[in-house]
């Protein structure tokens, strides 16, 4: 896909999806970005897209709401005129004890983590249909994408997380005969949370065979290596390091 003059929409403006905003910009893409309660990080990213020359609009929004999902989109198009490029980013990563976990945390996790991701393809189709075609990014784990759960406490992630992979394949299927590309990533130790220790830093560069947290901008690259090509469809790619092989 040639992105030059194309729309995106990320959902989650913030951390890695500030560094993916301004890679698309640097490439000649507009981009709409949501957020539910990060408004200056969304802003942060929004300049970021100004900065390179490009278009850009934040939109406030809870995606575990159906009507939220379809509304993000209108809202995009509505700004742009069209939309080519859809990248699910919006998460919830929380733990909890498999003994204190209830319905509403289940739905907490699994309604932005996976629901959105499908609502927001659905509600993002009929658009990339009228442009002839266009490019979804899904976002999994490397832990999802490895088959097996790791680290107790986070069994709606891991589920939610390992149904991307699920979705990602049957929306490539679905959608193959409208040029529309599924794939989805599956991010290892890019980037660490704000709350980590410098021990617990070592100890993941320890376990990562590169040695290293590999940074945003190795997400950003996968994103667009998935939008420059035109004939994969329906993977899902790790980008960890090699955390995965040891």
């Amino acid at each position: 896909m040639q992105l030059a003059g194309k729309v995106a929409l990320i959902t989650g403006g913030k951390r890695i999806g500030l560094v993916i905003a301004a890679e698309l910009a640097a490439h000649g893409v507009d981009v709409a970005l949501t957020y539910a309660r990060s408004r200056p990080e969304a802003e942060e990213a929004a300049e970021r897209v100004r900065s390179a020359g490009r278009r850009a609009t934040i939109i406030q929004a809870d995606l575990s709401q159906p009507d939220d999902c379809d509304m993000v989109v209108a809202k995009a198009v509505e700004a742009f005129g069209r939309l080519d490029v859809l990248v699910n980013m919006a998460s919830v990563y929380k733990e909890r004890p498999f003994d204190e976990l209830r319905a509403a945390d289940w739905d907490a996790t699994v309604n932005v983590d996976l629901r959105a991701a499908f609502l927001c393809a659905r509600a993002a189709a009929p658009h990339m249909r009228r442009q002839g075609g266009g490019r979804i990014v899904n976002f999994s784990d490397w832990i999802a994408k490895s088959g097996r759960p790791r680290y107790r406490g986070f069994l709606p992630y891991y589920v939610a997380k390992a149904g991307i992979i699920g979705l990602t394949e049957a929306l490539a299927l679905e959608l193959a005969g409208d040029n529309i590309l599924v794939n989805a990533i599956a991010p290892g130790p890019i980037l660490a949370p704000p709350d980590t220790t410098a021990e617990e830093s070592r100890a993941v560069e320890h376990a990562t065979p590169l040695g290293r947290w590999g940074g945003e901008i190795e997400i950003a690259k996968a994103v667009l290596a998935f939008l420059d090509g035109d004939f994969i469809t329906g993977e899902t790619v790790r980008v960890d390091g090699g955390r995965h092989v040891k």
